[in-house]
């Protein structure tokens, strides 16, 4: 079986990613194609889709949210995602299960005794009406009727779990501030969302292998766990693997591949990336070692913007009053600074709406 080193998977992934090379993709079928984009930070999106796409416009993504096309709403991993309409209505069932398992995981002491079916039911009814509420309004609502839990227990496992929810704009419009308004699925799309396959069938599942397969593989089935938080796709796997590729990666893992998706050659140049905080390329693995090292994994969970340089994690950036501030976390060549700084430049240019173009480079670490 072939094996693939972490050069030749890290120019697969930023392939998949659209980081190799900007695409030309109009933004909902870039969201479409990365199977959502993490977006509990509600402008880090804008940067993850200006690094991937030739000629992206911001004010077409906050179209696309207020259209309802695009919708922001807990999914994978009981995260935020900014995902298409047509996903979540598919695959909002599939994930339910997850959902109060990991909401569990956190209040289960708190919700204890709670009948979260009953509860789910009359959450649903409170939505109906189509209103968008804060979730303390919809804590406020349910608490007489069930004070136990408390009310961040209460809330989260309403809005993340029990009720299928859109966040509803201005939350996550460009440029624009706005506290969390959730708003039933149902109501915000117009149709509820599609119900669990039939026991023994999951074409859910196996259509989240191919797609997470077709924006992130190769990869193992513990990276496919990692970014969706679904523990229950072994099935799914079985059922088209014989549709799939096997490679090996350097620790001896299986991989698994769409076998016409790109696998681009290793010695394939890769342009400077600005990555946003929470960037997909790499919370979107179990093994992170094909874009970053071992030494800075923290900075995938700390939500650290970070910039890839010849494709792996080498520094991390900020903005402030339009200036676009990296950090180097290894000494750079002086023409990764010189590039570094270029694309740092047209960064500024992109926050700003062309008011700044400024961007400091800081020293190398020795």
């Amino acid at each position: 079986m072939t094996v693939l080193d972490n050069r030749a998977l890290n120019r697969a992934t930023l392939a998949r990613q659209l980081l190799l090379d900007r695409a030309d993709l109009p933004a909902v079928e870039a969201v479409a194609h990365l199977c959502g984009l993490q977006a509990q930070e509600p402008q880090e999106p804008f940067t993850g889709l200006w690094s991937r796409l030739t000629a992206f416009d911001p004010a077409a993504l906050s179209e696309l949210l207020t259209s309802r096309a695009l919708v922001r709403t807990h999914l994978m991993r009981r995260t935020v995602h900014l995902v298409t309409a047509t996903d979540v209505l598919a695959w909002r069932a599939r994930h339910d299960a997850m959902l109060r398992q990991r909401v569990l995981g956190v209040y289960r002491d708190e919700l204890k005794g709670v009948d979260l079916d009953e509860l789910s039911r009359e959450a649903r009814e409170l939505m109906a009406d189509g209103q968008p509420r804060a979730t303390a309004e919809i804590v406020r609502e349910l608490t007489p009727r069930w004070p136990g839990p408390g009310a961040r227990p209460l809330g989260e496992v309403v809005v993340a779990a029990l009720v299928p929810m859109a966040q509803a704009p201005p939350r996550g419009l460009w440029r624009t501030k706005g506290g969390v308004r959730n708003v039933a699925l149902a109501s915000w799309l117009g149709r509820p969302v599609d119900p669990p396959a039939p026991e023994g069938a999951d074409p859910v599942g196996r259509a989240l292998v191919r797609r997470y397969l077709a924006a992130f593989g190769p990869a193992a089935t513990a990276d496919l766990r990692a970014w969706s938080g679904l523990a229950g796709l072994p099935g799914a796997v079985a059922a088209v693997r014989g549709e799939l590729v096997s490679f090996r990666d350097e620790r001896g893992r299986e991989l698994l591949d769409l076998p016409d998706a790109p696998r681009p050659d290793p010695g394939t140049p890769a342009p400077v990336r600005f990555l946003p905080a929470f960037d997909n390329a790499i919370l979107g693995y179990q093994e992170r070692g094909r874009i970053i090292d071992d030494a800075h994994r923290g900075l995938s969970v700390a939500g650290e913007r970070v910039v890839l340089v010849d494709g792996r994690t080498a520094a991390t950036w900020t903005v402030a009053e339009g200036v676009v501030s990296v950090a180097p976390l290894r000494p750079f060549s002086r023409a990764d600074r010189a590039e570094v700084a270029e694309e740092g430049r047209r960064l500024a240019s992109f926050l700003s709406d062309g008011g700044s173009d400024r961007v400091r480079v800081a020293s190398s670490p020795h």
